[in-house]
């Protein structure tokens, strides 16, 4: 884990990686430096295109070259993505369930200084409510370049959610994912953490803290969060009989709220969320903002030893 590399970079250099493919093109609204979809566009400039400052536009140039065939690859910040473009989005992507693939970089509050304008922390939330939208929020470098190929080969929209900060390599370059199956990545029995994106770190440092103090913690990655995998989490809740689920997002409509329509559905068990609390962001440096709003493995020990005493 002491390589850091952002899930923004690995995003550009698997595009760049499965370029090579004549019928995948790449959209970018003026900003592929920051998206890194520049690393593609230095391989294959016929087939990268700058809409400029214009993301409805974007979506909606996005929905002709899905129609005529294309793999189309759209990126911008999640926030234009998710929030700016919804309508195109829903109606001209999600509707005719067209095969385009939105990259949405900077999300979260880890943007920083960019500030509340700028920190999507309803993204999740608003791209799983679109019918047959796929929802992707890679954890690391690894899982982010397995999950852009595996998105670019299947048929549909996707909607990949990933960070500006350099986060830790979790995984072996040789693992396995698969869309809509989650990753049991530490076992436990006391209490699972099912965590997404950056909290996926923070989940497994917390597991640690708890093994200090004879808890033991499943922690699962879930990267998947539309397909949501039923089967691990369920699994989950009858053999730890507790979760709480961390994600850098607003705990409403998000990764807490889609697990807990698997479990009260399934197997309900006491649960609790570590997630920003119905909030907007504020500008500041990406470690004190993740302070300031508990996305810290310190806050995710706390409510588990709290959630720990409502087991039956």
């Amino acid at each position: 884990m002491s390589q850091k590399i952002a899930t923004r970079t690995a995003y550009g250099a698997a595009l760049a990686e499965i370029g090579g493919n004549p019928n995948i093109v790449v959209l970018d609204a003026d900003l592929s430096k920051s998206t890194k979809t520049d690393t593609f566009k230095k391989k294959y400039p016929e087939r990268h295109i700058n809409v400029g400052i214009a993301e409805s536009n974007m979506m909606s140039i996005t929905t002709s070259l899905a129609a005529c065939g294309k793999t189309v690859f759209a990126s911008t910040f999640a926030i234009f993505a998710s929030g700016r473009a919804y309508d195109q989005v829903r109606n001209s992507i999600g509707y005719p369930h067209l095969n385009v693939k939105i990259g949405a970089t900077h999300a979260g509050i880890t943007v920083g200084e960019d500030g509340a304008s700028h920190q999507a922390l309803e993204d999740i939330a608003l791209m799983r409510a679109i019918p047959g939208m796929t929802v992707i929020s890679p954890a690391d470098a690894v899982s982010t370049g397995a999950l852009v190929k595996l998105a670019a080969e299947m048929v549909g929209p996707v909607y990949l959610r990933l960070g500006r900060l350099d986060v830790p390599v979790l995984y072996e370059e040789n693992t396995k994912f698969e869309i809509g199956k989650g990753l049991t990545i530490k076992d436990g029995k006391n209490i699972t953490l099912i965590a997404t994106g950056f909290m996926v770190q923070q989940a497994l440092e917390a597991a640690e803290r708890l093994k200090a103090e004879g808890i033991s913690a499943r922690v699962i990655d879930l990267h998947t969060i539309k397909p949501i995998d039923t089967e691990i989490i369920v699994k989950a809740a009858r053999e730890t009989g507790a979760i709480i689920t961390c994600e850098e997002h607003n705990i409403m409509g998000g990764l807490g709220s889609a697990v807990s329509e698997v479990v009260v559905r399934n197997a309900p068990v006491p649960m609790d969320f570590v997630g920003v609390e119905d909030q907007f962001g504020k500008s500041g440096k990406p470690q004190d903002l993740i302070v300031k709003y508990g996305l810290t493995p310190e806050k995710i020990v706390e409510k588990a030893k709290a959630l720990l005493k409502r087991k039956k």
